[in-house]
């Protein structure tokens, strides 16, 4: 038997066939506005993203409430799961809500694990973990959802604020195909709001890798959110903590009025 949140997705899904479901009408308008990409790179992400998904393997370093909430998400989704944290012997309580197709393990085992890596740790671990995990890592898609904030995390994130995020991020996880995502809603609107009735909350993408951008695009879906394209790493700034879309619960509509897409 299914846990009830999974069998609420399943019977939704029943509702709606893929054509429908998979990308709203402002799903759809978020990836067609890339106004900075070339056409070509847009045409090969909304295919890409479009496709039927299949199960993927994806680690997520750091499973504290962000980490664990959208870890569940995609565990409801199908995906295979390994959840890490420097304890993960204290992870059992999550695996188990995850269900059999999830596991706990350290950093390391979980980056070495996953086809994807979601990166979900305190923006001051983030070199130390890039580090950390840099040879298991080169190649793969990395999802960073990380926010820098100089009362906790100090000097080091004033200046990737100014950089902007997704380009200092991209420093800490050279040799991987980075994408910034899940960084602008909080972990109970994850928690609470994902696959709700009527327009869902958004969340902006941005990233320099055409696959990476349609991998992201369709893990968004999976957890039950809209996804909006903003562009390359460059313009993740426009949805750092502070700006005007960051934890608004907007949809992709209002969000892309706000930033213009």
């Amino acid at each position: 038997m299914l846990p009830p949140k999974q069998e609420q997705i399943m019977q939704k899904n029943k509702r709606f066939p893929l054509s429908r479901r998979r990308f709203t009408h402002g799903s759809l308008l978020s990836l067609a506005g890339l106004t900075l990409f070339p056409s070509l790179f847009a045409s090969r992400i909304l295919a890409q993203a479009a496709q039927s998904p299949t199960p993927m393997k994806i680690g997520i370093i750091g499973s504290g409430n962000i980490g664990g909430s959208v870890g569940l998400r995609w565990a409801e989704a199908g995906h295979e799961i390994m959840f890490s944290s420097r304890n993960p012997d204290q992870l059992g309580e999550l695996v188990a809500q995850a269900g059999p197709k999830a596991q706990a393990g350290f950093p390391p085992q979980a980056a070495e694990f996953g086809d994807i890596v979601f990166v979900a740790v305190p923006y001051a671990a983030m070199p130390q973990v890039g580090e950390d995990i840099a040879p298991l890592v080169q190649g793969k898609i990395v999802i960073d959802c990380g926010n820098p904030y100089v009362r906790r995390d100090g000097e080091m994130a004033a200046v990737a604020l100014e950089k902007g995020t997704g380009v200092a991020s991209a420093e800490f996880f050279p040799g991987v195909r980075l994408v910034r995502a899940f960084n602008a809603l909080s972990w109970t609107e994850v928690r609470d709001q994902a696959h709700r009735d009527g327009e869902l909350i958004a969340i902006p993408i941005a990233g320099d890798d055409a696959e990476g951008v349609a991998v992201a695009t369709q893990l968004v879906i999976d957890a039950g959110f809209d996804p909006v394209v903003v562009g390359g790493l460059e313009r993740a700034r426009e949805f750092d903590q502070g700006t005007e879309v960051y934890v608004k619960g907007m949809t992709a509509r209002e969000m892309r009025a706000v930033l213009g897409l």
